[in-house]
């Protein structure tokens, strides 16, 4: 399968993951070969203390027993001497009593060891033996032991050593690869799936497993970036279909009023001229808008902080909007509380403060009552208007989007979100409920 295949991407070997297997292969290598040595020494130390243990032993005893027997007795007891325990050999006069034929020249006394080799006749023709020389009471002897068992046990532990070395380095270096081949898989898998999201299926998701490891918390948190990538085209793509929408009409008057213009007669062009540049002051509004609301999110605009008071600005918003609503026919009320002051910035906290004022009055219709409201750090403003459906309440504050498919109500489309742009500067919180009937909006800084 050309997707699980490594030719054209990193090798297994070429993985980090395997180079922390080599680097952990060496480390486990070094730990395993420094005890391995270390019960090397231990096992050689011991048998070298156990070895000066015997040989004292058996010093001790023969020289107690030429003090207690006569030379007779002795030489007995040397011949009948266990060669599993001890090799003896005794001189009696000319004669070698014994286990052994003969005594090799310059051996050391006791505690002094030395190692010298014996050939015997049966299948083991070379017998290495360690020992000394003792001095007794009828004369020097050599005691002796056989120590080629124990070498043939160390050459067995060395070699166990080395196999179970090779078979560690082997087993991580193959458990690794194996690991980097697995996690490479997985790579492989979200490499595949972003090739689609490069494409533009957008829906595309990595996958999450059930072992919640590193690699399904990194699909997590790639998988909210594309969640907020598909969110984000989508609202580019509604602001788009906003803007063709809202400018389509008034550069259509725009053209069909130039191609007329020419045709016009001269008292008419003064005021075809007019409509014209009104058309095209709407287009600029708009952009405006975009550009200015643009600036307040990204916090380009500088703030022109002061001291501002709930109560007076309540104050403001009722003065200014009380003769719109008397034109509209409709009751506007103001209630004021305790005071509260904050920093801000007094001229754009009372655009978008007014702005929601004037959205009451345009949308909640002919004799409606709309109160102002304010008590300590919230102002809330009701309306018993249409309203605006529940679905539709976190849309208004998105870029150009008019709830009035018709248009019926000249506007950019943009006041909401600079409303909530301005308020989210101050910190503050907007939240839009059911006033039952009509709209309620609370502000709280």
């Amino acid at each position: 399968m050309p997707d699980i295949g490594y030719a054209k991407g990193i090798k297994p070997y070429q993985s980090s993951a395997w180079r922390i297997t080599i680097i952990f292969s060496a480390l486990v290598t070094v730990i395993i070969g420094t005890l391995l040595l270390g019960m090397y020494r231990q096992l050689i130390n011991e048998q070298e203390y156990q070895l000066d243990l015997h040989l004292d032993a058996e010093m001790t005893r023969y020289q107690q027993m030429a003090l207690t027997l006569d030379r007779r007795s002795f030489a007995t007891q040397v011949r009948s001497a266990d060669p599993k325990v001890a090799l003896i050999v005794w001189r009696d006069s000319l004669d070698l009593v014994g286990s052994l034929s003969m005594i090799p020249k310059d051996m050391p006394m006791l505690p002094e060891k030395r190692e010298f080799p014996v050939f015997t006749g049966g299948p083991e023709k070379l017998h290495i033996l360690t020992g000394g020389m003792v001095m007794t009471r009828y004369g020097p002897m050599l005691i002796a032991t056989r120590v080629d068992q124990l070498g043939t046990l160390i050459d067995k532990f060395t070699n166990a050593a080395i196999t179970a070395l090779m078979l560690t380095v082997v087993l991580t270096l193959a458990l690794g690869y194996l690991f980097s081949k697995a996690i490479l898989r997985r790579l492989v898998q979200y490499n595949r799936l972003s090739k689609r999201i490069e494409r533009g299926q957008y829906s595309t998701r990595l996958p999450v497993s059930w072992r919640e490891d590193e690699f399904d918390m990194l699909a997590k948190q790639f998988n909210g970036v594309l969640d907020a990538l598909e969110q984000n085209l989508a609202a580019v793509r509604g602001v788009t279909d906003n803007i063709a929408h809202d400018l389509r009409t008034p550069l259509s008057h725009l053209r069909i009023g130039l191609e007329q213009l020419p045709s016009k007669p001269k008292e008419e062009l003064q005021e075809s001229c007019a409509i014209i540049t009104e058309e095209l002051d709407h287009c600029l509004a708009t952009f405006d808008a975009m550009l200015s609301l643009t600036r307040i999110e990204e916090g380009q605009q500088t703030l022109e902080l002061q001291d501002v008071s709930l109560i007076t600005i309540s104050q403001d918003l009722f003065e200014m909007a009380e003769a719109m609503a008397e034109f509209n026919e409709q009751s506007l009320k103001l209630t004021t509380g305790e005071e509260f002051q904050l920093s801000g910035d007094k001229y754009l906290l009372f655009q978008a403060l007014f702005n929601l004022v004037d959205n009451a009055i345009k949308y909640s219709g002919e004799g409606a009552e709309i109160c102002i409201s304010q008590n300590r750090n919230v102002i809330s403003i009701q309306d018993n208007g249409p309203g605006i459906p529940e679905a539709s309440r976190e849309k208004v504050f998105e870029r150009l989007v008019r709830l009035d498919p018709s248009r019926h109500h000249k506007g950019t489309g943009l006041g909401l979100s600079m409303v909530k742009a301005i308020l989210s500067r101050h910190n503050a919180k907007i939240a839009l409920t059911d006033n039952q009937p009509g709209l309620k909006v609370i502000i709280t800084f």
